[in-house]
């Protein structure tokens, strides 16, 4: 059962509410010796407070989506079939414009509207098996753009995080449609893959051999998916990508590690040094940690790479950090700082969606 669906948040409900109406009705009747009663009327006073701390648990889960499953919760869920070492471009020696296309079936989400779609992705790259989800922007079924293609923009959660984060908790798809029909900001495709793949570790969307590489499903095979399935373009220019928290470092990673798949990334709150995430498997390898801090990412690529970045949080918690790397581009890498208030909350991050992707807007063209 989802831990986000309306059946399992009736039960909490249902169980809150028969905890509280259980001492009530037999505080007074409980028999037997001193011992049993206090034991019994102990056990009810519990009950209710577990169900009281479940029931909050679980509406800040649906309002959030911090996790989709007990799997999610409890780091058990398996969406690693195999994590080969696919060198330094993330490929494996395989060429993706030669695999076959990858065609697949797209369900509605409950709760999130009819264009905003899902399907269970089997990468074939990656050896990563997730979940996807992907929303159509207005203009994507008007007969005067049935013959466009759009750009598009990998929304990345942060951790804890689903794909579902973006759209219910910051509603991306609800700011951004109305300045999409208004021409405030051109129409994006939006795709929000499984970012929690190994347990409730952070991957920090890197390749590592025989653990995950979380690299290659975000950059590799979720974008053949979307090109094969939709009309979108693989070339960079196209392509934009997202993230808040770990997520932002993920975004950030990926467009500079990978100018050809991506001409821009949002990082929002996001940080250059991976051990600012406590879950962080990079971080617990110290020379991993240093390799994959975003100011050695930059200064490793063999040319400065041609991506846009826009980094803004408060002072300590994304702006600083894109000033640390703003200092180290240098053409045709561009790096924006934003100081902005609000906090570390899905809240401010949403509030912050329509000037980033008017500036999206202007950096990634559509096909």
């Amino acid at each position: 059962m989802s831990l986000t669906g309306t059946p399992f948040f009736v039960s909490v409900i249902a169980l809150t509410v028969i905890a509280v109406i259980l001492p009530l009705a037999l505080w007074s009747k409980v028999r037997g010796p001193a011992v049993v009663r206090g034991a019994l009327r102990t056990l009810m006073v519990v009950f209710a407070q577990v169900t009281a701390v479940a029931v909050v648990f679980v509406a800040v889960n649906r309002a959030e989506h911090f996790y989709n499953s007990w799997g999610d919760l409890l780091g058990t869920g398996k969406y690693v079939t195999a994590a080969p070492d696919l060198g330094p471009d993330g490929l494996g020696g395989k060429k993706v414009e030669e695999a076959p296309k990858v065609k697949q079936d797209f369900q509605p989400v409950e709760g999130l509207g009819g264009r905003v779609r899902k399907t269970e992705l089997d990468g074939k790259i990656s050896g990563v098996k997730g979940d996807v989800l992907v929303w159509l922007p207005p203009q994507y079924d008007d007969p005067a753009f049935k013959d466009k293609k759009f750009p598009v923009v990998e929304l990345i959660p942060g951790i804890p995080g689903t794909g579902k984060s973006w759209f219910q908790g910051l509603k991306a798809h609800e700011v951004l449609e109305p300045l999409m029909k208004s021409g405030k900001v051109q129409p994006f495709i939006l795709v929000s893959p499984r970012a929690m793949l190994v347990g409730n570790g952070d991957t920090g969307c890197a390749n590592l051999p025989g653990k995950v590489n979380a690299d290659s499903w975000f950059s590799v095979d979720v974008r053949k998916m979307v090109v094969d399935n939709f009309r979108a373009s693989d070339e960079a220019r196209t392509w934009g990508v997202a993230g808040y928290s770990a997520g932002a470092y993920c975004a950030a990673k990926l467009a500079i590690a990978h100018p050809d798949r991506y001409s821009a990334a949002v990082s929002l709150s996001g940080y250059n040094d991976p051990g600012q995430e406590p879950s962080s498997l990079v971080a617990q390898d110290p020379q991993l940690r240093v390799t994959h801090n975003l100011k050695n990412v930059l200064k490793a690529q063999p040319a400065p790479p041609a991506v846009s970045l826009w980094m803004s949080g408060a002072e300590q918690d994304g702006y600083l950090s894109g000033m640390d790397l703003k200092a180290l581009a240098q053409k045709p890498t561009v790096v924006h700082a934003e100081k902005v208030t609000g906090g570390h909350n899905l809240d401010s991050w949403s509030k912050q969606l329509p000037q980033t992707f008017g500036w999206l807007s202007g950096v990634v063209k559509a096909p």
